[in-house]
């Protein structure tokens, strides 16, 4: 079995509401056509909160995970509008939700979603270790996540993916639990320090001028 990650973005002109559904039908078509073991899609739903000190991006994003049997890319999101990438991936889960809500029922709070490369100049193996040994455990012990899926990029599925090293979605219960700094970041009287650990420890792997971040949506259509 094979975990592969396909990246949509939307166009200018469409809208939240629009794109959510344009994804939600790809995704349908695949069950229907295709049948992978299972579906998730994390995707954005709404603008950004204007100011906010995780530098969201503003342009709208789906991320669609799939189980399956290794096989042809999916036609139907490698031939949408907006396709970026078609991935294999070695998922992690350093930590994970005990799931009491039903497929097609939105997951409970909020995904940070982050697309990412590593610093140039790193090697792969040093990238891999600072990643993993280093700001893995540096977010489950700062942040409150309940749900933290970690996807290593081994290679594209198409000729016209563009490349990421990294591919992750961190899961909070409640939207302010990501949105509210002093929670994200908390205790308040450690928030400064805690935001300068991230930062550092960020850049001493990721490359910050490419680095994209995402306030999105989970919904599992088939688990």
């Amino acid at each position: 079995m094979q975990k592969e990650v396909y990246l949509i973005r939307g166009t200018p002109t469409e809208t939240y509401d629009g794109f959510r559904k344009k994804i939600i039908a790809l995704s349908e078509d695949v069950l229907e056509n295709d049948r992978p073991e299972q579906l998730k899609i994390c995707l954005t739903e709404k603008h950004p909160p204007p100011i906010s000190v995780i530098p969201f991006m503003r342009s709208k994003m789906a991320s669609i995970s799939v189980f399956r049997k290794k096989g042809t890319p999916l036609k139907a999101f490698t031939d949408a509008k907006g396709f970026t990438g078609a991935y294999a991936v070695e998922e992690a889960l350093p930590v994970r939700y005990s799931r009491d809500w039903d497929d097609r029922e939105y997951t409970p709070g909020a995904c940070l979603l982050t697309l990412f490369h590593k610093k140039p100049g790193l090697d792969r193996d040093t990238f891999i270790r600072r990643w993993h040994q280093g700001h893995t455990p540096l977010s489950l012990k700062l942040h409150p996540l309940w749900n933290y899926i970690r996807n290593v990029v081994k290679g594209t599925l198409t000729d016209n993916s563009s490349w990421y090293d990294g591919i992750v979605e961190e899961q909070v219960q409640k939207a302010s639990d990501l949105l509210n700094p002093f929670v994200f970041f908390g205790p308040v009287w450690k928030v400064p320090v805690h935001m300068y650990q991230v930062l550092m420890d960020t850049r001493s792997f990721i490359d910050m001028r490419r680095i994209e971040t995402y306030l999105a949506s989970e919904i599992h259509l088939k688990s």
